[in-house]
């Protein structure tokens, strides 16, 4: 019986160990792609953001709880509709498919849409993106609501990986004068995604 516990302790211990190596792996991978958020804008003509005003950015802890493989289904039949902006003009988008995910054992999904503009342009004619709301907007988050994108290729065999890790703010977060699309109500959700970007630690 005691060299049973034992291999139970062992077995235990090496599969928290292969846990806790994961994490930190997935830690530093979150922390390469956040430098290169950060460089970005400072390569973006229309950047609200200098150099002096990176540290401001502010970020969840990596979690990968919040890194979720979700269903993926096309919505084919869904009309060109135009998406409210914070600018108060309408946008043209496409409703192109819904991911649904579980977190903390409960049922959610989101709608993916396309841009209609974008979608004329070579370099981002596979660019969809997924707007939202959490229960975290306009506390930790912020309010008007925060994006992530996808490329078509990401979506395999009815199936996405959808990391909140990687959730942004639009420039409306940082600066006034930009146009940034409001998520729709079928976005707002009402549990906690306590991943991605905060709010912008700098007044504006």
């Amino acid at each position: 019986m005691k060299a049973i516990a034992h291999l139970t302790v062992i077995l235990v211990w090496v599969s928290y160990c292969g846990y806790a190596q994961q994490a930190a792996t997935y830690a530093d991978s979150l922390e390469k792609h956040r430098e290169n958020y950060r460089e970005e804008f400072l390569k973006s003509a229309g950047s609200p953001l200098k150099q002096e005003d990176l540290s401001f950015l502010r970020f969840y802890a990596a979690n990968p709880k919040f890194r979720l493989l979700a269903s993926f289904q096309l919505t084919p039949d869904a009309e060109p509709f135009t998406m409210a902006t914070t600018d108060g003009k309408r946008a043209a988008y496409v409703k192109y498919g819904i991911v649904s995910f579980n977190v903390n054992g409960k049922p959610y999904r989101l709608s993916v849409y396309q841009s209609l503009t974008l979608i004329k342009m070579p370099d981002y004619k596979d660019y969809v993106f997924i707007p939202f709301r959490d229960g975290t907007s306009g506390k930790e988050t912020y309010g008007g609501g925060r994006y992530l994108d996808f490329r078509l290729k990401d979506f395999q065999n009815g199936r996405v990986t959808v990391d909140f890790n990687k959730a942004y703010n639009p420039y409306c977060a940082y600066a006034e004068g930009y146009s940034c699309p409001i998520p729709p109500r079928e976005n707002h959700l009402e549990v906690r995604l306590e991943a991605g970007e905060k709010i912008y630690g700098k007044e504006h």
